[in-house]
């Protein structure tokens, strides 16, 4: 197992993350462990075709006297991607994942953190299993997204010629760039919602050295880049949201992802807070990836409201 260290200099005195595997049937989940082992960790999931590289300037802010372990979900990162022939339905399949790590270590109760998918994954599994989450915090999303009908439906046949294109993909044919071409293209995809450091954090744990000299190749499987079938209604997403009873804390950027239906969210936000046991709601500058470029803007409101759940 590899570890980085951080100095003091990043908010706590000593901070490492362990690198660590997670068996599944496909093969395995990759992940980084920040903080004491022997607490149980807030369970942290990035965002889309991100990984759990995307935590790594927030973490060191957070975990002196807390534990976090960040996941790269199935095909992110250095976990594995699902079997040829597998669509990825990440919502679901993230939701599954979720409930094979807790049986896996046999936690009774977890806290869940994520980013954008992350986020919708904790939605989803804090709706299902009520009485096992303890909280949960949402980074730029309330819930699962839920798309314009049209643009489904018009959509689902370019998704599964594309799917089936890029299935045919492995190490021998897949696109391979130079360093800096591939920084360029990180940039240009994520629309500035990445600064360039954020995109080299990332590029870290999504890239590796492809068999030409000096090339590198993206790590995530890309079959993600299609992994929208299978949306979420309104009203389904709606019903899932009177589930939630756990605390919950949203942060909120406000240069963040633009949705289909824009009073969708504080909508899911109205909901939630009914029926959550404690409910706290921030907007604060930034983009998306606010955690990412910004961490000092979002660790004070976390640790805050993990302070205040812990009484």
């Amino acid at each position: 197992m590899n570890s980085e260290g951080h100095d003091k200099s990043n908010g706590c005195e000593s901070v490492e993350a362990e690198e660590i595997q997670i068996p599944v049937p496909w093969g395995h989940i990759s992940g980084k462990w920040w903080g004491p082992k022997y607490i149980c960790p807030i369970v942290t999931l990035h965002g889309r075709q991100d990984n759990a590289g995307s935590f790594d300037p927030l973490m060191p802010k957070l975990c002196e006297n807390q534990s976090f372990l960040c996941l790269d979900l199935p095909g992110h990162g250095h976990s594995s991607p699902l079997h040829q022939g597998q669509y990825y339905f990440v919502y679901w399949d993230g939701v599954m994942l979720l409930r094979r790590i807790v049986k896996h270590f046999q936690w009774n109760k977890i806290k869940i953190m994520g980013h954008s998918l992350g986020g919708a994954i904790g939605f989803l599994y804090a709706a299902t299993y009520p009485d096992e989450v303890d909280l949960l915090i949402c980074l730029d999303i309330a819930s699962t997204t839920v798309r314009d009908i049209g643009q489904c439906v018009s959509s689902t046949g370019a998704f599964i010629d594309k799917y089936l294109k890029y299935e045919k993909l492995d190490p021998e044919n897949m696109p391979c760039y130079d360093y800096d071409e591939m920084l360029d293209t990180v940039m240009d995809a994520y629309r500035g919602s990445i600064t360039k450091e954020g995109a080299k954090v990332l590029m870290k744990r999504g890239t590796q050295p492809a068999s030409l000299p000096g090339k590198h190749y993206f790590t995530r499987d890309p079959r993600l880049k299609v992994s929208m079938l299978g949306a979420f209604s309104m009203d389904m997403t709606n019903a899932y949201a009177e589930k939630i009873t756990c605390a919950y804390l949203n942060i909120r950027a406000k240069s963040g992802l633009k949705w289909d239906y824009p009073n969708h969210y504080q909508e899911i936000l109205n909901i939630i807070k009914k029926s959550a046991s404690r409910f706290e709601y921030h907007e604060v500058e930034g983009s998306h990836h606010v955690h990412l470029n910004n961490p000092e803007v979002v660790a004070p409101i976390i640790l805050n409201f993990l302070k205040s759940s812990s009484k």
